[in-house]
């Protein structure tokens, strides 16, 4: 890092009446959730695409979370995902990724691979499909408790794909005593967050479709339960921000998965097609934290499907591209916005915005990440480690027999 270029941001940051060491201090606070599902071998609806020293069970995902943290020094929790994650024994996974300086995060049910699972989980019309879908849920409660987690991430495939196929209003119902029954077994203190979207794989109806359901029924829930919001699971144009605005507003955001989209649903690495989305989501957030909203933390968490750019490098932008749109969120005047606002001045209210959007924040980051101890570009520090090369030559085949569900 040049230290010029810091001292000539920071002097900008302090003439614009910003305190630099607050602004660094909210950075360095900044914790984003990786997936595991990230770090393995995925595929699109045509194929999976193996990737030399992809992660081939839970714990070298966890190594490879534990290698993107030691080079981003902001992301020391891993999201699992059951079945796939499955394991014999939780407790002792949860000590060997302290071990490696991780911890487990969000715990998310898997309840839609399964073939019995075609017509829906929680709401399918069979009670007993829909009992099955509540102990898998509920087993991963339980897990919770093993890895000391504070949240369960729902998300349903149930729907439907045409006109008459199902009752709407009976789902409706069955999703609700689900989900109640869940949130009263959830760990103490811990949270379960709602998420919807709009369309896939049911192409007429979804049951739980978009924000207002997922608040609906987290409200129904109890007053444990929040929503989480997909960026990728909305219809194309949908102004993200404005959901977000509204949910915190109501104290019903949970957390995020991010990712970006072209699309539809594409999975796309963050900040890679709509940087300026993701700032101004930030923007909202912390407009609302000067009015010390939200009352309860928000869940930042990557959720991306990384086929065509290598696994870890992937999720060590997507960190960047996250840091960088927080940073420049930090700088927004939000006196001068409110002001512009009152005059009703549109030209002066965006401009408010582009001055902080505009700024280079790459010499702040780059001093955080050096005050950690870390190199100031993690995808170099990272390329420099070999650990790519390392891991291609020792993950050889598949492992097997990592656990099974039940």
């Amino acid at each position: 890092m040049s230290a010029a270029a810091y001292e000539g941001l920071a002097s900008q940051i302090e003439t614009r009446g910003f305190n630099t060491g607050t602004i660094e201090s909210k950075i360095r606070a900044l914790e984003i959730e990786t997936p595991s599902w990230g770090y393995g071998d995925s595929g699109t609806r045509f194929g999976v695409f193996r990737e030399p020293g992809a992660a081939r069970g839970l714990r070298e995902r966890l190594e490879d979370a534990a290698q993107v943290n030691n080079v981003t020094g902001a992301c020391p929790s891993v999201a699992i995902h059951i079945p796939w994650d499955m394991v014999d024994d939780f407790a002792d996974l949860a000590g060997q990724a302290r071990e490696m300086g991780v911890r487990i995060g969000a715990v998310n049910p898997n309840v839609f691979q399964d073939k019995i699972y075609k017509y829906g989980s929680l709401c399918n019309v069979d009670p007993a499909v829909r009992a099955t879908a509540l102990d898998q849920i509920l087993g991963c409660v339980d897990i919770m408790k093993q890895v000391d987690s504070d949240l369960l991430s729902l998300w349903f495939a149930d729907g439907s794909n045409y006109p008459g196929q199902v009752n709407m209003r009976y789902r409706k119902q069955w999703m609700h005593e689900g989900l109640k029954t869940i949130h009263d077994a959830l760990p103490q203190n811990a949270r379960m967050l709602v998420e919807y979207k709009l369309f896939e794989p049911g192409f007429y109806h979804t049951d739980i479709a978009d924000w207002g359901m997922a608040c609906t029924f987290a409200r129904r829930a109890g007053d444990n339960a929040q929503v989480l919001v997909d960026l990728g699971h909305h219809a194309q144009g949908v102004n993200i921000e404005h959901i977000i605005a509204t949910l915190i507003d109501e104290d019903m955001l949970g957390g995020f998965h991010f990712n970006n989209r072209k699309s539809a649903d594409d999975d796309l690495t963050i900040g890679s097609i709509n940087p300026y989305e993701v700032f101004l989501i930030f923007c909202e957030i912390l407009a609302a934290e000067k009015e010390n909203l939200p009352s309860r933390p928000i869940a930042y968490m990557i959720d991306q499907s990384h086929i065509v750019k290598g696994k870890r490098e992937a999720v060590i932008q997507s960190i960047m591209n996250i840091q960088t749109a927080y940073a420049k969120a930090c700088l927004v005047d939000f006196d001068e916005l409110d002001d512009a606002r009152l005059r009703s001045n549109a030209v002066d209210c965006e401009r408010a915005l582009m001055a902080a959007y505009e700024t280079n924040v790459q010499p702040l980051l780059q001093k955080i990440r050096e005050d950690r101890g870390i190199g100031p570009d993690p995808i170099t520090s990272h390329r420099a480690t070999g650990y790519d090369e390392r891991v291609a030559k020792e993950r050889v085949g598949r492992l097997e027999g990592t656990g099974s569900w039940g």
